[in-house]
């Protein structure tokens, strides 16, 4: 197989993995609106997916310049064929978690599977540990954020609604809702849309079809990364819908509109920090904040328990599968 054909089929298992993000992913941006009832899966997922799309005109490429710089980029066919590795690992993970119904990170899966590949075949010196290290710290601190925002999000729509009536507040909050899903689905695709664009702008620059000292993806591969996110979200992923929205504890609109607030903040200031952070953990978290502060008995900590343990076996299972292959391809003269 020729070095272009190998870029080619590389960019589109990239764009698969985009997908399969969305509707891996879907529920992070759906997951509360579904379950108070505000929108039907079918609206919501739409709904999710249109603001999934207008993040294109919202951010930046720092994410995907963080994503492009996790393994150290060299111009050569077997740089792509590694790169192509570590997408294995990610996809498959993701559709095992999928299946299962855990909503374990798509963007820790991406990463894991890349870091596997890349030591697998070169070392731990071909890691770039900087900006590497930034995506581990927010493997805790992602949650912790959006965990302290919900609660103080709560707090205060506890402190400046108690004097209207609870069907008022519920009405109020239905409409809000509308507002916090877009808000937190343009954090997802802003965020997640990007990390495949960060994949896609190495492989062209170990492909030789992009200079190494490029500023940024060609314009088609942001609408394409961005069309593939919104594309998955549309088809949805409703087994881990099932388990972060009515799996963790029962939210009514108010707790969902909070939920989603505090996630959006999280997702903002992560992505402007040019810091690729997982929306999965960034959502439980704020699910876990509220329904703290609501009923701490009511957030089923068996349910959450096994959440945190896909969180912890994701890098690694990813990068394990993505290191396998890198095995296979050396064996079939590959590499």
């Amino acid at each position: 197989m020729t070095t272009s054909a190998i870029v080619v089929t590389t960019i589109a298992a990239a764009l698969i993995f985009d997908v399969i993000n969305g509707f891996h992913d879907a529920a992070n941006s759906i997951a509360t609106v579904v379950s108070t009832r505000v929108l039907s899966p079918k609206i919501a997922v739409l709904w999710a997916a249109v603001f999934n799309f207008i993040a294109l005109f919202i951010f930046h490429q720092g994410v995907a310049d963080t994503i492009s710089k996790i393994i150290t980029v060299e111009k050569s066919e077997t740089y792509v064929v590694v790169v192509a590795c570590g997408l294995l690992g990610a996809i498959l993970w993701n559709l095992l978690t999928w299946f299962w119904g855990l909503p374990s990170s798509s963007s820790h899966a991406l990463i894991g599977g890349i870091s596997g590949a890349g030591i697998a075949f070169g070392g731990f010196h071909v890691v770039q540990w900087p900006n590497l290290n930034k995506t581990l710290e927010f493997i805790l601190l992602a949650p912790l954020i959006g965990l302290v925002l919900g609660g103080i999000m709560m707090f205060l729509v506890f402190w400046l609604f108690r004097k209207m009536r609870p069907q008022r507040v519920d009405r109020t909050f239905r409409v809000g809702q509308l507002l916090s899903a877009a808000a937190y689905s343009i954090g997802h695709g802003g965020n997640d849309a990007q990390k495949t664009i960060g994949v896609i702008w190495a492989v062209m620059i170990a492909g030789g079809a992009l200079d190494k000292n490029v500023v940024g993806a060609p314009p088609w591969v942001v609408i394409a990364s961005y069309s593939a996110m919104a594309l998955g979200t549309a088809v949805g992923g409703w087994r881990i819908v099932k388990t972060m929205g009515m799996g963790l504890t029962h939210l009514k609109p108010v707790g969902g509109f909070c939920a989603e607030v505090a996630g959006a903040i999280t997702l903002f200031t992560a992505t402007y920090l040019k810091i690729p952070v997982s929306t999965t953990h960034t959502i439980t978290g704020a699910i876990i904040g509220v329904g703290s502060v609501t009923k701490a008995r009511g957030i089923r900590w068996a349910v959450a328990t096994r959440i945190v343990w896909a969180w912890v076996f994701t890098i690694p299972a990813a990068a394990a599968v993505g290191a396998l292959a890198v095995y296979a391809a050396r064996t079939l003269g590959a590499l």
